[in-house]
C-alpha cells in the first residue's frame, strides 16, 4: 500500500512530497523516471535514489516497509555533496554521502508504529541541512517548465541568455542529466498525469507534445519499459 502526503512547511519549497509504502504480499514495484531525487529508508537501509533515465523494478516481500522524501525536480541543489549526474540511475547508501549519517540505520523506521513519526524527524533534520547547503539553481523550475511546454533546447538557452553548452552544464548540475533527456522525462510525466485523469491516448499525445500516438508509445516504452496502459494502476515510487 502506497501513500504520500504534503511535506512539512519548512521544506515544502524544495520537497514535492513525503511517502510510505508497505507490501501486503510479494510484489514488484516499477519505479519510472520523474526527474526527482528521493531519500529512501527501507529494509536494506537508507539510500539516495538518483535521477532515473529508465525503469527500476523493486522487488518487495510481504511486510517490507519503505519511507521516503521526494525532492522537486531541480531542487536538491548540492545537498548530497556530489554532482547529481554522478547519482544518475544509481541507488547510493546514504552513509556513503555524508549528510544524515545519523539516520542511515533502518532501525528507527522498523521500530516506529507509523512512518509519519519517523519522517517528521527526518524533515526537521533536512530543514537544517537545506539551510546550510548551497541552494539550487533559481532557473531550474523555468528550464523544466519550458522544456515541458515543448520549447527546444536552443529556445530555452536563448531565453535564459546562455549558450547551449552552459545550459547543458546547468541541467546536469540541477537535474542529473542534460536538457534533451530532461525534456523526454518531463514530457513522459505530463503524459502519465493526463492519462491517469482519463484523457484519451490520442489527446494525451497531442497535449504532451509528441509527434503522434505512435511516437508517445515508443517513448513511454523506452522510459518505463511497459506500455502506458500498464502504468495507469501503478502506485507511486517506493
Amino acid at each position: 500500500m502506497y501513500r504520500e502526503w504534503a511535506p512539512d512547511s519548512r521544506v515544502a519549497g524544495r520537497v514535492a512530497c513525503v511517502w510510505s509504502s508497505e507490501a501486503i504480499s510479494a510484489t514488484t514495484q516499477l519505479v519510472v523516471p520523474d526527474g526527482c531525487v528521493d531519500l529512501v529508508w527501507g529494509p536494506g537501509g537508507a539510500l539516495v535514489a538518483g535521477p532515473d533515465t529508465g525503469p527500476k523494478p523493486v522487488r518487495m516481500a510481504p511486510g517490507d516497509r519503505y519511507a521516503g522524501i521526494r525532492f522537486r525536480p531541480g531542487a536538491a541543489g548540492e545537498l548530497f555533496g556530489v554532482p547529481l549526474d554522478s547519482l544518475r540511475d544509481l541507488r547510493v547508501p546514504l552513509s556513503d554521502l555524508g549528510p544524515f549519517t545519523e539516520l542511515s540505520d533502518p532501525e528507527p523506521l522498523t521500530a516506529l508504529p507509523e512512518p509519519e513519526s519517523f519522517l517528521d524527524v527526518v524533515q526537521r533534520a533536512l530543514a537544517v541541512r537545506l539551510r546550510a547547503a548551497p541552494g539550487p539553481d533559481p532557473a531550474a523550475p523555468v528550464i523544466a517548465e519550458a522544456l515541458r511546454a515543448g520549447r527546444s533546447v536552443r529556445e530555452v538557452a536563448w531565453n535564459l541568455g546562455v549558450g547551449e553548452r552552459q545550459l547543458l552544464r546547468r541541467t546536469l548540475r540541477s537535474f542529473g542529466y542534460g536538457p534533451k533527456v530532461l525534456q523526454r522525462v518531463v514530457r513522459f510525466q505530463r503524459a502519465l498525469r493526463l492519462a491517469r485523469r482519463g484523457v484519451t491516448a490520442a489527446e494525451v499525445a497531442v497535449v504532451s507534445g509528441y509527434a503522434d500516438q505512435a511516437h508517445m508509445a515508443n517513448e513511454v516504452r523506452r522510459l518505463a519499459g511497459v506500455p502506458l496502459s500498464r502504468l495507469l494502476d501503478q502506485p507511486g515510487n517506493p
